[in-house]
């Protein structure tokens, strides 16, 4: 018990001075859509010169912002596609942002869980119930139809009783299409030189895919779960 909770005091621990760094050294500045504007010339640059070096600072800073909830993930997913294209920029954030959502899922639950089952049991229990029953594919669900803030769902997720490496390969999964909606409009943004290259039609269809995807995916759910009723009766 008493290394449980020494373990428990180090993982807050960490994630308190991780946190304060961030905020007290002004760190999301590095982490908006301006900067990453201003900055892409360098960034391309550096990218061409030390490729290796560049992708992997790229997803553990990608990781870090995801387990420790911070903002900062949409900004990097467009960074993503800006600097490494559609292909290898949806590999490495989809790797990335799945690892790092792991991790905040994992330390939620080792933090949190506990004190939330003391106190909400009987609601905890009633959610178990329903990842019990419908389990991977309702995550599945939440991913591709963001209702939620995906940080959200990472530390709810924590609070259950799923798995860890089912999150992981269902969060790799669901995660994808949007990843690469995201990244697709980095790449798109990227290219950017002037104002009338906002009115690129490769622009503008990023921008109706991010708006109208919500919508399919949750289209598509319904026709799913129709047909499986469907399929049920008969």
């Amino acid at each position: 018990m008493k290394k449980k909770g020494s373990g428990k005091w180090l993982i807050l621990a960490a994630v308190l001075v991780l946190t304060g760094i961030f905020q007290y050294f002004h760190l999301g500045h590095f982490l908006t859509l301006a900067y990453l504007k201003e900055s892409q010339a360098r960034f391309v640059l550096l990218y061409g010169a030390h490729r290796w070096t560049v992708l992997g600072g790229y997803m553990i800073l990608y990781i870090l912002v995801t387990a420790l909830s911070l903002p900062g993930a949409a900004v990097l997913t467009l960074a993503g596609g800006a600097l490494f294209g559609l292909v290898t920029g949806t590999v490495v954030v989809s790797i990335a942002s799945t690892f790092g959502a792991t991790l905040a899922c994992i330390v939620s639950r080792f933090l949190l869980r506990d004190w939330v089952q003391e106190r909400f049991g009987e609601k905890l229990q009633t959610i178990n119930r329903g990842i019990e029953e419908g389990g991977a594919f309702y995550l599945f669900t939440m991913r591709l139809i963001p209702a939620f803030p995906f940080f959200v769902i990472n530390l709810a997720m924590g609070l259950t009783k799923m798995p860890v490496v089912t999150f992981f390969w269902v969060s790799q999964i669901g995660m994808l299409p949007g990843t690469l909606v995201y990244v697709n409009a980095g790449k798109e943004l990227a290219g950017i030189t002037s104002l009338s290259g906002i009115l690129s039609p490769g622009l503008l269809i990023s921008f109706a895919l991010l708006g109208i995807f919500p919508l399919l995916m949750k289209k598509g759910l319904m026709l799913y779960r129709a047909a499986r009723k469907s399929a049920a009766r008969s």
